[in-house]
Parts: structure tokens; C-alpha cells; sequence
């Protein structure tokens, strides 16, 4: 039976956490740092309670199915967007569900949204520039900077490409992937890196996002290729489906997946980031399935750059 085999720590108002790495005195919680340890924890239980361990079919709405293999469970809305929301991120109605491993000796997590955006022309692949599309990122991610800062929550640097985008035509599926990092975060603090993963169908895209720490990509990008490939979407919902004189084309390209675009949701991905630092010592999560993963992501060793 999945279940919290350990309780959260108690609220940071009753303990005194250090900083990560600090050695000095023990610093009180600030009201706000409270309320994001209290909101993690209610987010952590909600998500035990609502899982779904594969092997099993879960469906995307009215679009696709995951087959869900085993060895990974499945967290929908609304608990998923409860964690989301606990880690900073805005309430977004795109958000289909979140994917941990069931393993303990794993920590990454997967992000699942549906993006209603029409038809996506792919002719632009064959022509982008990936350092042009980088350039995009860097810039709208200084953007969407402004918008985090305001909401207490850490601004991100892009450090440069993990993966370099590549389109696949005959399946319609595009991965890149992108290191990223706390501004102003000190030298020893590991990179959170966001491997992004994208199905597009005849009305819209699906992602399936994961996020890990660059230490931990080289083995954890298999498990988004893994649910990449067990995504399908519904027979008259395919990319071959597409009617030019009666579907809806999207208002971008392609390319457009990659740079600004992608870059004013890519603070979304980027949980692994130091303000987490401050929690690592006081969320003391155990036992298996998304309690024990809720735990190990946010107790990475940061020893690793």
C-alpha cells in the first residue's frame, strides 16, 4: 500500500534550518518560507492519496493516452496542480498530471501539459539556428524574471543546452534540453536541468517535461524517452489527421517551441533551484512512490555541479 511511511517535518516556524552549505548559526524561518514549507507538505499528501501506479492507461483528456508502464506512477489534477502551485508556479488549467518514479533510489519528476494551440506547422525545423533559439531563451527567460521576482520566488539564469533541439518528422517529436540555475546562486549549488520533450497532434501539442539535476540527466533522460514513446494520441486527434480547410493552424512555428515561447514557462521547470535549499534539511520524506520522490528531489546532493 503507497502510503507516507514518515511524516513531514514540522513547519519551519518550529525548527531553525540552515541554508544549505552555511556553517554559521541557524537562521529563523521567514512567514513566507513557513507558508511555502506548509503548502509543500498539505501538496506532498494530497499527491499520495490521488496516485496511480502502472502498469496503466492514462488518458489526456480527449486526445491521447499514456501507457503508463511500471516502475512510474501518475499524479492528476487537481493534486498535481497543487504541487505546482505549493512550488511556485501559477494555477494553470494546461497542466494534465505529474509523472515520479516508484523507485527510491530515483529523484526526478516529469511535467505533463496539453497545449491547445492548433496545427504546428513543422517546415521550420530545417532551417532554425540554435544559437538564435538559445538567444530567445536567455531573453524571455529575463522576462518572465520580473514576474517571479514579484512573487518571492527565485530568479533563474539559463546556463546553455544539455541537448540541442532535434525534431524527429516521421513521428512529429521534438526534444531539447536546457541547464539552468538560481541567480546569484553560490558556486557549489548543482544546475536544475529540464529535459523537454514535445508530441504534436492535430489540434494542439502534449509535453512531457522532466526535471532533474545535470549530475543525474545522463541516466534520468531515458525515463522521458520512455514516456515519450508510450504517449498516443487518439485516432482523429494525430498530426496525419489534419484538415487544411477545417482545423485551426497555430500562430507560430515550431521553432517557436524552443525559444521565447518556451521560455516564459521554463520557470516552471525549474525546481531544483537554491531557494529549495533552505527546506532540505526539515522536508524528511521516506517510504516509496511520490512521498519518497517529493523528498529525494528536494534533498539532492548539491555537492555536484
Amino acid at each position: 500500500m503507497w502510503m507516507i511511511a514518515a511524516a513531514l517535518a514540522l513547519a519551519l516556524g518550529a525548527m531553525t534550518p540552515m541554508i544549505a552549505g552555511a556553517e554559521d548559526a541557524p537562521q529563523a524561518a521567514t512567514p513566507q518560507e513557513q507558508a511555502h514549507q506548509q503548502a509543500i507538505e498539505q501538496a506532498a499528501k494530497a499527491m499520495q492519496a490521488a496516485q496511480i501506479k502502472g502498469p496503466a492507461d492514462i488518458k489526456l483528456r480527449d486526445q491521447a493516452v499514456l501507457k503508463l508502464p511500471a516502475g512510474y506512477v501518475w499524479v492528476p489534477e487537481p493534486a498535481a496542480g497543487q504541487f505546482m502551485k505549493a512550488v511556485g508556479n501559477h494555477p494553470d488549467e494546461r497542466e494534465l498530471g505529474l509523472v515520479f518514479p516508484a523507485s527510491q533510489d530515483q529523484g526526478w519528476m516529469a511535467v505533463a501539459r496539453y497545449e491547445e494551440a492548433g496545427y504546428i506547422k513543422d517546415d521550420d525545423a530545417k532551417n532554425w539556428n540554435v544559437d538564435d533559439l538559445f538567444k530567445s531563451l536567455k531573453e524571455g527567460t529575463e522576462a518572465a524574471n520580473e514576474e517571479r521576482r514579484q512573487n518571492g520566488y527565485p530568479e533563474l539564469d539559463i546556463i546553455g543546452w544539455i541537448e540541442k533541439p532535434a525534431y524527429t518528422a516521421d513521428t512529429h517529436r521534438l526534444v531539447w534540453s536546457m541547464a539552468a540555475r538560481t541567480k546569484g546562486a553560490p558556486s557549489d549549488e548543482a544546475n536544475s536541468v529540464n529535459y523537454n520533450t514535445y508530441a504534436l497532434g492535430r489540434e494542439g501539442y502534449i509535453t512531457l517535461n522532466l526535471i532533474t539535476g545535470q549530475q543525474a540527466i545522463a541516466q534520468d533522460k531515458v525515463h522521458a524517452q520512455v514516456l515519450l514513446s508510450a504517449l498516443n494520441f487518439n485516432e482523429g486527434k494525430r498530426y496525419a489527421d489534419f484538415n487544411a480547410s477545417t482545423d485551426k493552424v497555430a500562430e507560430y512555428g515550431l521553432a517557436a517551441l524552443v525559444g521565447g515561447l518556451a521560455a516564459k514557462k521554463l520557470g516552471m521547470f525549474a525546481l531544483a533551484a537554491g531557494f529549495f535549499a533552505k527546506f532540505a534539511k526539515v522536508i524528511l520524506l521516506a517510504g516509496a512512490g511520490v512521498a519518497a520522490a517529493v523528498g529525494r528531489f528536494f534533498k539532492r546532493d548539491n555537492s555536484k555541479a
